[in-house]
């Protein structure tokens, strides 16, 4: 049973004044209706339940509507439309619209009501929430369950955070095309091609112009081939690109980079911290583990863990999340740290709700996929997914992954923008080794097997590939990286270190 402790008595809702200035409502009405200009100025900003006064909003709608379709919106063009409305007779009738004219001084501070209406809408908004909160809370007749309530609530917090952005919501199309040429602008300007969030890698940056905002992105692979690896290796190059452009006094909006969220459900924070630092100090990660470590690459590890302290990368290493727990921390971290991009490794240690789950697994990854395309969409930042593979490929000759050997469902090739392959051919030649015997015992095709070998394991060292299986923005295609299996590093590939053989 549960123990309940006397509170305070709250004052009741209706004793409570909700922050409002009628005043100015009416003068921004009156503004717009002098001056139709004013209308275009605030309504990216404003919308009729931003308005305290119920009448005001409908007013604010019907000017609204009568600047949209290019009429003039002023007292004789909107009376008929208020002629029968039971608010506006209790003033007057009609009339009321030619007193909300009368302080023409209005259209000097109109802006600035604009923003006071939004403001105090915002505040009401989130009284409402806190009222909900404390409902919640103290409503013990249902099944009690904090976390879900609390989940709940963030959500309801981002909502009020985001309502009344004007990126959000129908845009025109010269609304569109302007964020277009921003786009391409932004591109030119990078020096790469780049329209999106760079990777540090400049052929996968030119294949794809980086990774765009609201793109949820498949990067795959079986296990050996590196995937985690790439995926730190483009968390930290994005990171590092924001915080440099910041230092050389780039602007936020004009960086290429970016602030990362990294949610490791298999790796520990510690871990995946320890992989970053031996891929940038270029000190093998297994000296680290064991300490077997010189003076002086001690020293290397040191300096690169200083140098990166205000790295914008967060981790977020909480096992067993759910597809909606983790949409809620990425929310946080976008409201509390400017998150540009999302990185999850991996799609398929996440759960989905209960609901889902009773319906199979394919079912919940469906809605995983789902869940982490909305997340891309609402926060506008690319979701860089990680995804294993089935074992199909091991029983193929060709071991080059394909779309259909995405494990579980044919839903996260659906609802991705892009699906990245990685793949190592270099990780199966070593399985393919012909037997050392010692010199002078072999027979001639055994010398002439295992010379072939090694030519041909000379040609794949050190190189992966990047299978670029589907892409909505471009071509479909293959990256060639150099990767360096002691440090788990990918780094650009000389075009002239290309064989005709590895291509």
């Amino acid at each position: 049973m549960v123990q309940l402790i006397p509170l305070p008595t709250l004052a009741a809702p209706e004793t409570v004044q909700l922050p409002q200035n009628v005043e100015a409502e009416a003068a921004l009405l009156g503004a717009m209706m002098i001056d139709n200009r004013i209308a275009e100025d605030v309504l990216q900003k404003i919308r009729p339940e931003h308005f305290f006064e119920p009448l005001h909003g409908r007013i604010y709608e019907a000017i609204s509507f009568l600047v949209g379709d290019n009429r003039l919106a002023t007292p004789v063009t909107l009376r008929p439309l208020f002629a029968a409305d039971p608010a506006m007779k209790e003033l007057g009738g009609p009339a009321y619209l030619a007193q909300l004219t009368g302080n023409p001084a209005s259209i000097i501070g109109a802006r600035a009501f604009a923003d006071q209406i939004y403001d105090l809408a915002m505040l009401r908004a989130l009284v409402t929430v806190g009222r909900d909160m404390v409902d919640g809370a103290l409503d013990t007749s249902k099944d009690i369950n904090p976390a879900k309530q609390i989940e709940v609530a963030e959500l309801k917090l981002y909502e009020v955070a985001e309502k009344g952005d004007a990126e959000g919501g129908a845009k025109s199309f010269t609304r569109a095309a302007t964020l277009a040429v921003k786009q391409a602008e932004k591109a030119m300007n990078s020096g790469g091609g780049i329209s999106g969030i760079t990777t540090g890698l400049t052929d996968l940056n030119a294949s794809t112009g980086g990774f765009n905002r609201s793109d949820l992105l498949i990067l795959a692979g079986r296990p050996g081939m590196g995937k985690t690896s790439l995926a730190t290796n483009i968390a930290f190059n994005a990171a590092k690109r924001w915080m440099d452009d910041l230092d050389a006094g780039i602007a936020e909006e004009k960086s290429i980079g970016a602030p990362v969220a990294f949610f490791s459900l298999e790796m520990s924070a510690d871990q995946l911290a320890m992989r970053i630092l031996s891929e940038q100090a270029e000190v093998i990660s297994e000296k680290l583990r064991t300490g077997q470590l010189t003076q002086a690459e001690f020293q290397k590890f040191a300096r690169a863990a200083a140098d990166l302290e205000r790295l914008p990368l967060f981790i977020d290493d909480t096992p067993g999340l759910t597809i909606a727990a983790l949409r809620t921390r990425a929310r946080r971290m976008k409201r509390q740290h400017k998150i540009g991009m999302v990185i999850v490794d991996y799609l398929q240690l996440l759960s989905g709700s209960g609901r889902s789950q009773g319906d199979g697994r394919v079912q919940e990854i469906s809605e995983i996929s789902r869940g982490l395309k909305t997340l891309a969409k609402e926060l506008h930042v690319p979701v860089l997914a990680l995804s294993q593979l089935s074992r199909a490929v091991e029983s193929r000759e060709d071991k080059r992954p394909q779309l259909s050997d995405l494990r579980e469902s044919g839903s996260i090739e659906q609802d991705a923008d892009i699906v990245l392959f990685v793949y190592r051919d270099e990780y199966y030649h070593d399985f393919k080794a012909p037997t050392k015997v010692p010199d002078g015992t072999e027979t001639p095709e055994q010398r002439i097997a295992y010379e072939e070998w090694q030519a041909k394991q000379l040609e794949v060292a050190n190189k992966a590939t990047v299978i670029i299986a589907k892409q909505r923005h471009g071509a479909t295609g293959s990256v060639h990286m150099r990767f360096d299996r002691q440090f788990t590093k990918f780094s650009d590939l000389a075009h002239s270190d290309y064989s005709p053989e590895y291509e």
